[in-house]
């Protein structure tokens, strides 16, 4: 059995944050062949579900970079990384030392996803609110209204690049906590930060699932710095053209642009779909 493992957004979405028709009908051609694949996104379920659902993907995926892993076929959640008190009260304190408002990603009973935030300060923060609210729909909240039986997946930020790399030096010796960040799409100078468990990693869901499913080979797409852990632990890693400079590196191969179904066009290559 090959596993393929599919990032989404910058990988098999398009500019528009969707599954082309093109994709979609390779999809289908994968499936009609028996070949097995799923997805590990940054993305919540919610944030997911309307694009991938009816496309296939029937297999176990890892949500939040692999801090969750959601079985489709139970309707539930089979593993989660959470962030402990401890944890959270050490990276906010460490955001906000920094002068950035952080933004706490939840998971609430009923597999509720929200985002609560702490005072805002910029207007960037305020579309970052809205991005949350409207690509991924997602309900965004004050923290003061975040409840006590809500656990915490992953804290994050927008900032001005230097403040960000600051709360990235905080957080860095802290053994159980990992940290992703890199330069925004909004510009304006701005960078970005993803703070969640160590363990909630896509290449340790990668190998999670590889156990599982009893996959022989695992071919995993991926065009961010979330997407290196997997490319570790992978048989074969690919990174669409437009991936950054570090993931581009460490690629089996470097194939087409996200938004011209570059990975599309290689699986049908790869696979002699027709």
């Amino acid at each position: 059995m090959e596993l393929i493992v599919f990032d989404l957004d910058g990988t098999l979405l398009n500019a528009g944050s969707q599954i082309s028709p093109y994709t979609r009908d390779t999809l289908n051609m994968l499936a009609a062949r028996g070949i097995h694949y799923t997805v590990a996104t940054g993305r919540t379920l919610h944030g997911a579900r309307t694009i991938i659902d009816g496309q296939g993907f029937v297999l176990p995926q890892a949500y939040k970079n692999g801090v969750l892993i959601w079985r489709p076929d139970q309707s539930n959640y089979s593993h989660h990384h959470f962030l402990t008190h401890a944890e959270i009260e050490h990276v906010v304190e460490a955001v906000r030392a920094c002068g950035v408002s952080p933004f706490l990603s939840t998971l609430e009973p009923g597999f509720i996803h929200r985002v609560y935030y702490l005072p805002l300060r910029h207007a960037f923060e305020k579309r970052l609110a809205d991005h949350f609210s409207e690509l991924m729909g997602i309900e965004v909240l004050p923290a003061s209204r975040l409840p006590g039986d809500a656990e915490i997946t992953s804290i994050s930020a927008l900032a001005p690049a230097p403040d960000i790399e600051a709360v990235e030096r905080l957080v860095e010796n802290e053994p159980e906590l990992v940290a992703y960040a890199g330069m925004a799409l909004e510009g304006e100078g701005l960078g970005w930060i993803d703070i969640h468990h160590r363990a909630g990693s896509k290449g340790n869901a990668v190998d999670l699932l590889r156990e599982e499913l009893g996959a022989q080979r695992v071919l995993v797409f991926g065009d961010s710095s979330n997407d290196l852990s997997m490319f570790a632990t992978a048989d074969e890693a690919y990174a669409p053209s437009n991936a950054r400079a570090e993931v581009r590196a460490a690629a089996t191969r470097v194939i087409g642009h996200h938004d011209e179904d570059g990975i599309a066009h290689f699986l049908r290559e790869r696979f002699e779909l027709r």
